[in-house]
């Protein structure tokens, strides 16, 4: 596996090594010495799936606050999403700085999300099925979220966001600066 990082820190970009042949191929996605050794010293608990059916679905941005925080690792099953993380740590010089990148069932590439981040993702193709562990359970009374067009964060979607299709949830979620 191959990993890199950003100038926000926390998050990184993990790329698993595809050993393929006429047949198909086969990758280890999930290492838990090497992602303790590269990544973060952290336990899963938990996974999650979610489908989404149609193309410009954006889920998020959410994170759980604390003592309820999850560190994320994302991967796309199927189709492609624009991933984003957004740093939402009072004590970071990159307060409300995001990182943005696209995975895809074909680049098997993951997104490791760590707690102090709000996280979200738009689809890029219809039918995309996304994978993520996390580090601690869900919990409905520290569920919180940020509005995914706040100008204030400026995330770069990747689809017109006058169709962007939003849960009920998603369309009342709190400004970064109801944060501070």
């Amino acid at each position: 596996m191959k990993f890199a990082t950003f100038d926000v820190a926390g998050p990184a970009i993990i790329t698993p090594t595809k050993i393929g042949d006429a047949r198909g191929y086969f990758m280890e996605t999930y290492k838990d010495a090497w992602f303790r050794e590269h990544i973060a010293d952290v336990t899963f608990v938990q996974d999650n799936q979610s489908m989404s059916a149609q193309v410009g679905t954006i889920r998020g941005l959410h994170y759980q606050k604390t003592p309820f925080g999850q560190g994320k690792l994302v991967r796309c099953l199927k189709g492609a999403i624009f991933d984003v993380a957004v740093d939402i740590r009072h004590d970071s010089h990159t307060f409300g700085q995001w990182v943005g990148v696209t995975l895809s069932a074909a680049g098997a590439e993951q997104l490791w999300v760590p707690e102090g981040f709000a996280h979200g993702f738009c689809t890029l193709e219809p039918d995309t099925e996304v994978f993520y562990k996390v580090t601690n359970t869900y919990s409905r009374e520290h569920d919180a979220g940020l509005a995914f067009d706040d100008p204030e964060i400026g995330i770069n979607w990747p689809i017109d966001l006058a169709t962007a299709i939003l849960s009920d949830k998603d369309k009342l979620q709190p400004q970064l600066h109801d944060l501070r």
